[in-house]
């Protein structure tokens, strides 16, 4: 059944938007000091010729998505140029009805195609664009075609995800493990998520290059506003949660690192740790050892970690890791490896107890994944991608309604403060934790992500890909 508000896209436009970073940020064996947004712009049209724009962005992390030895600028130019592909596919794509119908149809039947022709063309030298990377490129299409469905129905995205508004149920999409009592027929998104609250605690990320002691400072840190030093952004911030990125393995260099953010933070009020091994661990032996002797040396500090992130491969299909020994001690969270419900599912059956929901891995997949793992128990975190400008605005919202297990990673203040000032004028409690929370407020009750783009004063470049029809065009 078809109704007569379902949307299709009409025209498509993409930006590519470079950012600095202020300080590095280490991923796994790698350093972050730039990265690029990309923003797209969907135009939608319903079935009585009514139309919206919706806009969403994310930042092509290309460290995150395709850990690699091969040249920083190559993958980067990939990524830019799956974007161009994804686009031109969006502007073209016949695809009809509510958007994580229209979104899902996408995934399922024209990205994996686009994927496999990008690494076919790539030649049999290259190295291969991973899914996680195409799954990215994707996001932020996706996240503006749920925003142009909701500002074409004057709603909030959240609002529209139940029967009066979608023509499938979520049995149409998901399974239930075996053995699980979970049911999805007659179950939509909303019977999943919780009404939002208008702050969330925040987690700051406590990078591998991260100065922690005034002897670490080398002398050419940024000479602003913002923090440096640990301490001085738990203060500044009132910060209570705090992420450690570990390297996964260097055991001693970990664990001296763990217990000395530990202590820095118990001193200043700090409640709650994460240790982040970013997938560099093969063993799980590596984490038990690190956890039971932090539990017999630190028993306060281990009673502060409220979970482990994604320490071993993320390919679960290749790395069938039994994890049940890691999650026996601490609930163990899926990052990367929480591409879709799929591997949520495998990732249970393996001994994971908690995924880390994204944005960037698509709004359609998050509110899947977080349905599925809701329905069978395990809990849930959004973790960022340092997503700033726009991509910081469905972030928070989508940890807002999932229902996490303790507020929002949120870090883009951290590295690239200044990138978001024009966003931050219209938002300023997204830009800026205070009181170690983030505020929603101005977001809150607003059609679609509730961005307020009228009122962002942001330049943007030339269109790096525009197609099809555009409602501001037609306005001017």
């Amino acid at each position: 059944m078809s109704r007569s508000f379902d949307i299709q896209a009409a025209g498509a436009a993409l930006w590519f938007l470079p950012v600095q970073t202020r300080v590095p940020l280490k991923f796994g064996p790698e350093t972050l000091t730039s990265v690029t947004c990309a923003r797209v712009r969907l135009t939608v049209r319903d079935g009585e010729g009514r139309q919206a724009e919706g806009w969403g962005e994310t930042p092509l992390s290309v460290q995150w998505v395709w850990p690699s030895p091969q040249s920083y600028e190559a993958r980067h130019e990939v990524l830019k140029a799956f974007c161009v592909r994804v686009a031109r596919a969006w502007a073209s794509f016949g695809g009809r009805g509510h958007p994580l119908e229209v979104g899902h149809d996408f995934l399922e039947q024209v990205l994996p195609a686009l994927w496999r022709q990008a690494r076919s063309e790539a030649g049999p030298d290259a190295e291969a664009l991973p899914w996680l990377a195409a799954l990215v490129c994707a996001s932020a299409f996706d996240l503006a075609l749920h925003d142009a469905y909701g500002r074409l129905r004057g709603l909030p995205v959240f609002e529209t995800y139940g029967p009066e508004h979608m023509n499938r149920d979520l049995a149409a999409y998901l399974a239930p493990a075996a053995g699980a009592s979970a049911d999805f027929r007659g179950r939509y998104p909303r019977d999943y998520l919780q009404q939002p609250a208008p702050r969330l605690r925040a987690w700051h990320l406590v990078g591998g290059l991260d100065p922690l002691d005034p002897t670490e400072l080398k002398g050419n840190e940024p000479q602003d506003s913002h923090p440096v030093l640990l301490a001085d952004w738990i203060q500044r911030d009132g910060l209570k949660c705090l992420k450690v990125k570990l390297r996964g393995n260097q055991f001693e260099w970990d664990y001296r690192r763990l217990v000395q953010v530990g202590a820095i933070g118990l001193a200043l009020g700090v409640e709650w740790l994460s240790a982040d091994f970013n997938c560099t661990v093969t063993d799980p032996e590596y984490v038990n050892r690190m956890l039971d002797r932090l539990r017999d040396e630190w028993p306060r500090l281990y009673g502060m970690i409220l979970y482990v992130e994604q320490p071993f491969p993320y390919d679960l299909e290749t790395h069938r890791i039994d994890v049940h020994g890691v999650s026996a001690r601490k609930p163990l969270f899926l990052d990367e490896s929480a591409h879709d419900w799929k591997l949520v599912r495998l990732g249970r059956e393996l001994g994971w107890t908690g995924v880390a929901l994204k944005t960037c891995k698509t709004q359609t997949g998050a509110i899947l994944s977080a349905c599925w793992a809701a329905a069978h128990g395990m809990t849930l975190m959004v973790q960022d991608l340092t997503n700033p400008m726009l991509a910081q605005i469905p972030h928070v919202l989508l940890a807002a309604h999932a229902g996490t297990i303790m507020g929002i990673e949120t870090n883009s203040m951290q590295f690239y403060p200044d990138a978001s000032l024009p966003e931050a004028e219209v938002h300023p409690g997204l830009y800026r934790r205070r009181g170690g929370v983030v505020d929603l407020s101005s977001l809150l009750g607003r059609p679609g992500f509730g961005y307020r783009l009228e009122e962002i004063r942001r330049e943007l470049p030339a269109p790096a890909f525009e197609q099809g029809e555009s409602t501001a065009k037609r306005s001017r």
